[in-house]
């Protein structure tokens, strides 16, 4: 999709959105609002920006669609996803767009002036590869990074899914950032989720985080919020 189909394509969606979803209408018609007078070129050049924009495209298309069906070909459907994806569509999507969303204008002027830049991508994506190499899955979404502070939603090829921060901040200001996390979990009622701060220049730390991971997708306890250090 180019820049310049963003705006009209948000306009239908919340159209259909109207008579289907109410709250979704709203998100995505506060979204418009917030990038309408921008030139297509000015949105192009803003990587970050264009890529939240279309993730939710995307996800609105997909829950509409959702939306249409039965509740007997919704629930077929959605048996077909991975349990994150699953997780992601049934619950912390809508869940996002009919609540408030306390962080939403932070990160919205930070996306709209270029400040925000994913530190921690190229970790992410190596994580990634090696939970599917393992037969997990995995979604990530920008409003999960950073509404939920959520990195990922990750499940093991048995397990549920668990909402997963990774960090390489320093000790001494772990403990602060984790009890932010932990309320933020709790905020969106988010009941299972792991911390994970790192030191990257540690051998073998990315196979160690992967292997928390998987572990406590199948293991942990509800209402539990884990920290790890390593």
């Amino acid at each position: 999709m180019q820049a310049i189909e963003i705006e009209p394509k948000l306009r239908e969606l919340m159209g259909i959105a109207a008579s289907v979803d109410p709250g979704l209408e709203y998100r995505l018609e506060e979204i418009w609002r917030w990038i309408k007078d921008m030139r297509p070129g000015l949105l192009m050049q803003k990587k970050f920006l264009m890529g939240f924009l279309l993730e939710v495209i995307k996800d609105a298309e997909f829950w509409l669609a959702l939306k249409v069906l039965t509740d007997e070909e919704r629930e077929l459907f959605l048996n077909q996803l991975t349990p994150p994806v699953r997780y992601w569509y049934e619950f912390l999507f809508p869940k996002w767009f009919n609540e408030k969303d306390n962080k939403f204008y932070i990160w919205k002027q930070k996306l709209r002036s270029g400040e925000f830049n994913q530190e921690d991508a190229q970790l992410i994506d190596l994580i990634a590869q090696k939970i599917k190499i393992r037969e997990g899955s995995l979604v990530q979404r920008y409003v999960a990074d950073f509404s939920m502070a959520t990195d990922a939603i990750v499940s093991s090829n048995k397990g549920r899914p668990l909402c997963v921060q990774v960090t390489s901040i320093s000790d001494d200001f772990s403990d602060h950032k984790y009890e932010e996390w932990k309320k933020t979990l709790k905020d969106w009622n988010i009941e299972r989720g792991i911390f994970v701060s790192y030191n990257p220049g540690k051998e073998e730390f990315v196979s160690q985080v992967v292997n928390l991971v998987l572990h406590n997708s199948s293991h942990l306890e509800e209402s539990k919020y884990l920290k790890f250090s390593f």
